[in-house]
């Protein structure tokens, strides 16, 4: 049995009501080679690629307006995504792109288990890294528990101060490249060296890069184990079909040490109990067990034990991924097929169908235009020398194309309605054109006039029109129009 079973069960045995708490068994994860390591390197390269150079990647919005395809404009409250602008207003797309990633990963979840954790979640993908150049100054697993359980040498002081200096220059690239999303990369990275950089950006560098050093580094299986909520819910989205790393017990079991004699009375299982599966396991599980919270689904067991099988010369997949349902068929000599389409996968992908849709279907009708009204308060309404009565309003409207545009202003539903802007010269009339600057909001305070026909408790409906003249794009604002009678308005 390895170490670190051997010390979580003495813990347990260990455990009592004075005695809730027990330090870490540290994992020494062992390299290992194979189809499912490939692919995990395959993805972790492209994830590092796309995270470090996404911010580089430029796009031409034209003259006075950044270039940069991705970017998280805090200052001026923008989300540019390559030739879409995402304004303050557009906060609902965020809201459906999460359900989207959520519904895709029940999805996911459901027929092939945590992929997501074992590939693609940014502490995997950076543990890994991490790992990886451990091993390089440190040596593999044995080696360094050997090093680790010895006294202080000079060799031993050398590596782990190169180790984590090595660390640390990854982390701190890693919290700088994550400030490159919220500025335009070129210039904060001229900046920053340059230490004309505004006090933020050196302030969370360096708090993005403690948090990827410690993650990464020091935390590693302990993040996905306590810290992280996905593992406590993720059986709700299993099923006895959704595929998993498996250990095949029929096959293995029972298990032993020694060459496998078909003659010899008590005949051992495929397993030869070599732990090689424990040794591989970044959290340091044993996948013999069964299925556990902190197994993520990486399938680096697999690997290893066919490394094994290979070398006792039996067939491979001793460990693989199957599904609950298959592996009781095989256990019982039958045959069983994978079941993809079933209730709860139906469910999801008509929700995913649905939800992608309707953020499409936004998408597609999201206009370029937006109009807010908001009327004074103080005074609700005037009464002028002609009987009229006057309204006043502010008028903000959102230009979100990157030109100037000039828009007309109406309004219905008012009999003998004109209008005006405050403090203007141009006198009143029944329709204003009102130029914005391009990617800006321009704000009006706009003089209503006009003969109720009827007031029911001192207000009317009054309905704002405006419409853009260089796209035709229109947006309508329904607001009130006051008078005599207004409960606002008694003493």
């Amino acid at each position: 049995m390895s170490h670190i079973k051997d010390a979580r069960k003495a813990q347990a045995a260990g455990l009592d009501e004075k005695n809730l708490y027990a330090s870490r068994v540290r994992v020494y994860p062992r390299a290992v080679h194979g189809m499912a390591r490939t692919f995990k390197w395959g993805v972790l390269a492209f994830c590092l690629t796309l995270y470090y150079s996404a911010a580089w990647i430029r796009w031409d919005r034209g003259p006075g307006h950044p270039n940069q395809a991705l970017l998280l404009d805090l200052s001026n409250r923008r989300f540019y995504l390559f030739s879409i602008e995402f304004w303050p207003q557009d906060i609902y797309f965020l809201t459906g792109a999460l359900i989207l990633g959520a519904i895709s990963l029940f999805l996911v979840t459901s027929l092939v288990g945590r992929v997501w954790c074992a590939y693609a979640c940014p502490q995997t993908v950076w543990t890994d890294l991490f790992m990886w150049v451990e091993r390089r100054i440190e040596g593999d697993r044995n080696e360094r528990m050997k090093r680790d359980a010895g006294p202080v040498t000079f060799d031993k002081v050398w590596r782990k101060l190169a180790k984590h200096a090595v660390w640390l220059g990854v982390a701190f690239w890693t919290g700088g490249a994550w400030i490159m999303y919220f500025a335009d990369a070129p210039t904060v990275t001229r900046e920053f060296w340059r230490g004309t950089a505004p006090a933020p950006v050196y302030i969370f560098t360096f708090i993005f890069s403690a948090f990827a050093y410690v993650f990464a580094g020091w935390a590693r299986e302990q993040v996905c184990t306590y810290m992280c909520p996905w593992p406590r819910f993720q059986a709700s989205m299993l099923d006895e079909e959704s595929i998993t790393v498996t250990y095949q017990g029929w096959r293995g079991e029972p298990r032993g040490h020694g060459r496998r004699d078909p003659a010899a009375v008590k005949k051992l299982g495929d397993c030869v109990d070599c732990n090689a599966c424990v040794n591989v396991c970044p959290t340091g599980i044993d996948i013999r067990d069964g299925s556990q919270l902190e197994c993520i689904n990486c399938g680096l067991c697999v690997d290893a034990c066919n490394e094994i099988m290979v070398k006792t010369g039996q067939p491979e997949w001793l460990i693989t991924w199957d599904s609950l349902a298959r592996q009781k068929a095989k256990a019982e000599g039958k045959f069983e097929r994978f079941h993809f389409l079933r209730p709860r996968t139906l469910i999801y992908v008509g929700a995913l169908i649905a939800a992608v849709s309707v953020m499409g279907i936004a998408l597609a009708r999201r206009t370029h235009v937006d109009l807010a009204v908001q009327h004074d308060r103080a005074p609700l309404f005037v009464t002028t020398r002609d009987g009229t009565l006057r309204n006043a309003y502010t008028i903000k409207i959102s230009n979100k194309t990157l030109a100037d545009t000039e828009f007309t202003l109406d309004i219905s539903g008012l009999a003998g309605g004109a209008m005006e802007v405050a403090e203007s010269v141009t006198g009143r009339a029944t329709r204003l054109t009102l130029p914005v600057e391009a990617d800006s909001i321009g704000t009006y305070r706009v003089l209503v006039y006009g003969r109720p026909d009827h007031l029911k408790d001192g207000s009317q409906e009054l309905d704002f029109l405006l419409r853009s003249l260089r796209t035709g794009e229109t947006a309508r604002y329904q607001s009130v129009f006051m008078g005599p009678g207004s409960s606002a308005a008694r003493p």
